[in-house]
């Protein structure tokens, strides 16, 4: 029999997804699983990008432009963007098949095989999975959850830069942490970028869920950086259409963007019905994201205040996004959430976590770490955390 390769050995598995034959085996026995592990929110898509596709009259779904329909292309760059103070022209953004494909064309735009990218752990572990699809190294710079993962100081990334780093990668707000970097860390993120002529890629998918009275600042914003800045950017998040499989890629560096073309044009083009919802949210009123936010900021206080109280749980107050990383007082949260799919169950129901090890690149750490999505309605949740309440204290590896 013919042998794969040694690349799709090594491939490694979604820490988000690996567990999800767990749940299904689950489900099929009658068993109900409180998902808490993956950001897909319940919360409901705009009417109007719904409606876009209701009302679509095509007699066929065509391929649009390998860059994006041009009403999408227009329409982010003058309804939003502009909006939300990011000064673009259309030239400068290409749509692309969600903010994962904006993640890899970006790696794959800026870095040779074997080049270093300078991340902060707990990272979102699918920048794992693209490092290694691109023959990429990792280097992390170590976070802290005593301090809600801020961006440590600047001489740790001085220390981390080697002759191989081409680029910084950085989620604002953080997935998994929920971290919202201020202005001023991005200013001294964007002061190291310019001093050691990197790339900056900036993640900004959770722009919309920021819950302080800062607003977001975009690294596209960083003076001087222009031609070093890479944006990524999802409307699956913002407008909860993950399903639509849309984003985009954003620079003003020519060449950035002349590449980003050949990728494009080498997967034809993206989800056309994704773009036209996508076309549709455009004109989403402000109060739908007021709403939508007012129900993160709700959810958000209840299950961090939930977790806190369980004995020996610690998590931060997150500020963004809508993730948290608890420490839980087990030996492994990939062994506890197996357990607690396989075999733990409150009146035939159970609850679902995301182990946090991958999200970490050294060695050893985050293994007692879970992320946790607080993306049910309260009362679900409520249900869900006494689960994993009950859960903690019957664990055999509890380490309390």
């Amino acid at each position: 029999m013919a042998n794969i390769s040694n690349k799709a050995v090594q491939m490694p598995a979604s820490a988000i997804r690996k567990l999800v034959p767990l749940a299904d085996a689950a489900k099929k026995e009658g068993v109900k699983v409180y998902h808490l592990n993956l950001g897909q929110p319940d919360i409901k898509s705009p009417t109007c990008a719904l409606d876009a596709i209701r009302n679509f009259s095509g007699e066929n779904v065509s391929y649009s432009h390998s860059a994006g329909l041009m009403d999408l292309r227009k329409g982010l760059v003058e309804k939003y963007y502009g909006k939300m103070g990011i000064n673009i022209s259309v030239d400068e953004l290409i749509v692309t098949v969600a903010g994962s494909e904006s993640v890899n064309l970006a790696l794959e735009i800026t870095c040779n095989p074997g080049d270093e990218v300078i991340v902060l752990e707990p990272f979102y572990t699918n920048y794992n999975t693209f490092a290694f699809m691109n023959g990429l190294t990792l280097k992390a710079i170590s976070t802290d959850i005593r301090n809600g993962f801020q961006i440590p100081p600047i001489e740790e990334f001085e220390k981390a830069i080697t002759d191989k780093t081409k680029a910084i990668l950085v989620c604002n707000p953080g997935n998994p942490t929920g971290t919202q970097y201020s202005k001023e860390s991005m200013l001294a993120l964007g002061e190291i970028a310019r001093k050691h002529d990197l790339f900056l890629l900036s993640d900004e998918v959770y722009r919309e869920f920021c819950y302080t009275d800062e607003p977001h600042f975009s690294a596209m914003n960083i003076p001087g950086l222009e031609q070093n800045v890479v944006l990524i950017d999802s409307v699956s998040k913002r407008y909860n259409l993950c399903g639509a499989r849309v984003g985009c890629i954003i620079s003003h560096n020519k060449d950035v963007m002349t590449a980003a073309m050949k990728f494009a044009q080498a997967r034809l083009c993206p989800p056309v019905l994704g773009q036209i919802a996508s076309i549709g949210a455009l004109d989403t009123p402000d109060e739908y994201f007021t709403a939508v936010k007012e129900e993160y900021i709700k959810r958000r206080d209840f299950m961090i205040e939930g977790l806190n109280k369980m004995e020996g749980v610690f998590t931060p107050l997150p500020m963004g996004a809508f993730y948290t990383i608890a420490e839980l007082p087990v030996d492994d949260t990939e062994n506890f959430a197996r357990w607690m799919l396989e075999t733990f169950r409150i009146d035939n129901e159970t609850t679902m976590v995301t182990p946090a090890a991958s999200f970490y690149k050294t060695p050893g750490m985050g293994k007692n770490h879970a992320r946790i999505a607080y993306v049910l309605e309260v009362d679900e949740m409520k249900k869900a955390l006494h689960i994993l309440e009950e859960g903690l204290k019957a664990y055999p590896g509890r380490t309390l």
